[in-house]
């Protein structure tokens, strides 16, 4: 039978050991995961970018417009 002693010590690094473990592979899990639906939301942040910067423009150039009727 294991000593108390060494029976917590063996305990404590086994733990030590699935701490590391678990880090490394839930940081590949989570990043490929975050990868995953980056790509799959890019599509439609593309076109929400679009809309944004062509209503800016066409604000814009129609703001410029009645400045310049209006001088």
């Amino acid at each position: 039978m294991l000593s108390e002693d060494f029976e917590e010590l063996l305990v404590h690094r086994v733990m030590q050991r699935v701490d590391v473990s678990l880090d490394l592979r839930l940081r590949d899990a989570i990043a490929s995961v975050v990868l995953e639906q980056t790509r799959s939301i890019l599509p439609r942040l593309r076109e929400e970018v679009e809309s944004v910067v062509r209503h800016a423009v066409y604000e814009a150039v129609a703001d410029e417009l009645a400045s310049k009727s209006n001088q």
